[in-house]
């Protein structure tokens, strides 16, 4: 992928959304995940965002939380990691990203025992080693210059045995070079699965949704744009998905 435009356009986005967004109804910014034969049940302060919800959750069940130690690596603007930390009872929440507006927004909104939120690089994290039990990173890899780091990163603060828990997409040909990183970090692959099937579903049922959030807080002539940025059906990030242009994943990896 083409790092430099595409970073320069999230940060763009994500700016204004952090500029526009005064009544924090964006509190996800992933795509989804939607599988009939798992409905989840959930509180009404979580039904309107409830696809991108069940992404987290399809990561977080994947392995024991309760009374762990746990860090999200990319946590935006904190409602996955809120939600874990309400729903999978973690001993401490930590939630990191590079936008120091999206971690002050997260600082203001979320008041939850246990849960905190800072400024870091997913490349250089101001970590101590062996110093959590799950690392959860939720589509944010896409923008890491050096996945390599990244993935060092996440080794050195795992404690022996702990989990990271990781879902992201990239386009079809690059997926063998980032499998080969996975390997090359030295832990181990315990499950992998492509989801385009389960995050296509979320995108056609939150659709509606997420136009009218784009009509109501983004100016018309930003309206193209952030209907792709949200994957809305016939954007050109909608029909990545359903072609297999963009593979979406999910991984359970292992600290030796």
């Amino acid at each position: 992928m083409k790092f430099n435009i595409r970073e320069s356009l999230f940060r763009i986005w994500y700016w204004y959304v952090n500029k526009a967004d005064k009544n924090a109804e964006i509190l996800f910014m992933n795509y989804g995940y939607s599988d009939k034969d798992q409905e989840i049940l959930m509180d009404e302060q979580d039904k309107p965002n409830r696809y991108a919800i069940q992404l987290y959750h399809h990561l977080a069940s994947a392995v024991g939380i309760k009374n762990k130690d746990i860090v999200e690596i990319g946590c935006g603007r904190g409602g996955g990691l809120s939600y874990i930390t309400r729903n999978f009872l973690p001993a401490s929440a930590k939630g990191i990203d590079l936008d120091k507006q999206a971690v002050s927004f997260c600082k203001r909104h979320y008041a939850l025992d246990g849960l905190s939120f800072l400024q870091g690089d997913a490349q250089n994290l101001n970590l101590k080693n062996n110093s959590c039990d799950v690392v959860i990173n939720v589509e944010s890899s896409h923008r890491y210059p050096d996945m390599a780091a990244f993935l060092g990163e996440v080794s050195r603060i795992l404690r022996p045995g702990g989990y990271f828990l990781f879902t992201d997409f990239r386009y079809d040909y690059e997926m063998e070079d980032m499998k080969k990183e996975l390997k090359s970090g030295g832990m181990i692959v315990l499950k992998e699965k492509i989801i385009n099937r389960e995050v296509i579903a979320a995108l056609e049922l939150d659709d509606e949704r997420k136009h009218k959030l784009v009509k109501k807080l983004a100016p018309k002539f930003l309206h193209k744009i952030a209907l792709n940025f949200s994957g809305t059906i016939g954007s050109e990030t909608y029909d990545r998905f359903v072609s297999h242009k963009y593979i979406y994943f999910s991984y359970v990896i292992q600290k030796p």
